[in-house]
């Protein structure tokens, strides 16, 4: 089955075909690093790097550009607001979202690249602009004249003669018409700002996600995308600036829903957020990536505490399995290909629900091997579920999980607990040998209340956390 696509431009599914036969180029919108990320903006960063690991499994080489915006007007207000140069936020924010990014097992990007240091190809982009008749100079500012591309509001589906002025710039009087967005920001007291043939000043959002996917992927590229909220006007922008400066720009636009909370988008405006760091206190990083990645990409998720707690119920079920397997075969390395159920999923606009589907059914039918002794079947789907847990990001054996369970300061910390559980379990077991169950049972309850869980099998009791 060939890989199919959502594409936002022609609101279909569409069979990827790329540029260059095995190659795929992908430009996200990374974060506006003003601010520590919340569950609500790492979903962006888990939606393609899921989409990456599934073109890699595929065969195709990828080379996936997310930028980081480290000017802009948020980060200058932080700034001023704490008195300290904007560089200073930018740069501590920047490193929160890259922690939150590898703390949920992101696969870096093959470049990052910031906003400041591509500020000459954003002035000659400008440049370029207004000698095609696409711009204009302003009072110190300049703008992208809209109505120069007949194309404006195809991809929102809006028509220009119904859409809202741009409220980006600063004075409004010096548009020809509001509607006109801000690619160059004259330069304000107190402000960073660069040189340029129209004055000092600085870019505007939209024009550097357009100079950078020009220098890093080309003319043209495979795949653009980031949150809906993106859609317009920052992705609408872009696609006027950089087919009027004579690019091709991107052939698919892929957009991911949003967290909400109380039906309301997750955000720090309206102050629901849930960052990252604070979740991942209370949940397991590999759990809060599951939760977040099991929805399709094109849905809703709506953050709750229950909702993460059933998810990590249904990891654990999965890592039972996987104890509990190589308990009888030994080491087994992934499959080398996923279930072709699980394959159709994915192909299917990463149809991450169904594919977890098949992970699901798969576990079920390896314990119902275990229970049977059959080492081989048992191996077999040990394998598979490996498989498809790696295109997911969520094998226990990869990085960063793998410390959990083969390293690191957490697994000596598990096996001080192991021990630990051992003294309770003999003392268990003598309980039951003398007959006295409620001892025995006393003990099992105390284990649970500290979160393990002792399950009885036929080869003498085993515990597991959770």
């Amino acid at each position: 089955m060939t890989l199919r696509l959502y594409d936002t431009a022609t609101r279909s599914v569409r069979d990827f075909v790329p540029l260059v036969p095995g190659k795929a180029s992908i430009y996200g919108c990374g974060l506006t690093v003003q601010g520590a990320p919340h569950v609500g903006h790492i979903r962006f960063g888990l939606v393609f790097d899921v989409l990456t690991r599934w073109l890699e499994y595929r065969g195709f080489e990828v080379t996936y550009c997310r930028n980081v915006t480290d000017i802009d007007d948020k980060i200058l207000r932080k700034a001023a607001e704490r008195d300290v140069e904007y560089w200073r936020v930018a740069s501590r924010y920047e490193r929160e979202a890259t922690a939150a990014y590898t703390l949920l097992g992101c696969l870096p990007p093959t470049v990052e690249p910031r906003a400041t240091g591509h500020i000459p190809e954003m002035i000659a982009m400008t440049a370029e602009l207004i000698e095609r008749g696409h711009a204009y100079p302003a009072n110190g500012d300049v703008y992208f004249e809209v109505r120069s591309f007949p194309e404006y509001g195809a991809l929102s589906n809006q028509k220009l003669d119904d859409m809202q002025s741009a409220d980006d710039a600063d004075p409004k009087n010096a548009k020809r018409d509001p509607r006109d967005f801000t690619l160059w920001k004259g330069a304000k007291p107190g402000e960073p700002y660069w040189e340029s043939p129209w004055g000092p000043g600085r870019p505007g959002w939209h024009l550097e996600c357009s100079a950078m996917t020009h220098k890093y992927l080309g003319e043209a590229f495979d795949i653009h995308g980031g949150g809906l909220d993106l859609i317009f006007p920052h992705h609408e922008n872009e696609i006027a600036q950089s087919k009027s400066a004579g690019d091709e720009f991107a052939r698919y636009w892929m957009h991911n829903a949003w967290v909400t909370t109380a039906g309301e988008k997750m955000s720090k405006s309206l102050g629901n957020s849930m960052l990252v760091e604070q979740v991942a206190r209370r949940h397991r990083p590999v759990v809060l990536r599951y939760y977040l990645v099991s929805p399709h990409y094109r849905s809703m998720i709506e953050y709750s505490e229950e909702a993460i707690d059933e998810a990590g119920t249904a990891y654990a079920r999965i890592e039972q399995f996987i104890t509990r397997a190589l308990e009888l075969t030994g080491p087994i390395e992934p499959a080398q290909e996923v279930p072709a159920e699980f394959a159709e999923a994915m192909d299917d606009d990463l149809s991450v629900p169904q594919a977890m589907a098949v992970l699901h059914n798969t576990v079920r039918a390896g314990n119902v091997a275990l229970a049977a002794g059959d080492k081989e079947s048992a191996g077999q789907r040990l394998a598979e579920t490996r498989a498809m847990l790696g295109v997911l990001g969520l094998d226990p054996f990869s990085e960063p999980w793998a410390d959990e369970t083969s390293g690191g300061a957490a697994a000596d910390l598990r096996e001080t607990v192991g021990k630990l559980v051992a003294v309770a379990l003999e003392q268990r077991q003598a309980a039951r040998a003398r007959k006295d169950f409620a001892a025995a049972d006393a003990i099992r309850a105390q284990l649970g209340a500290a979160g393990i869980q002792i399950e009885d099998t036929p080869a003498g009791p085993r515990w597991t956390l959770g």
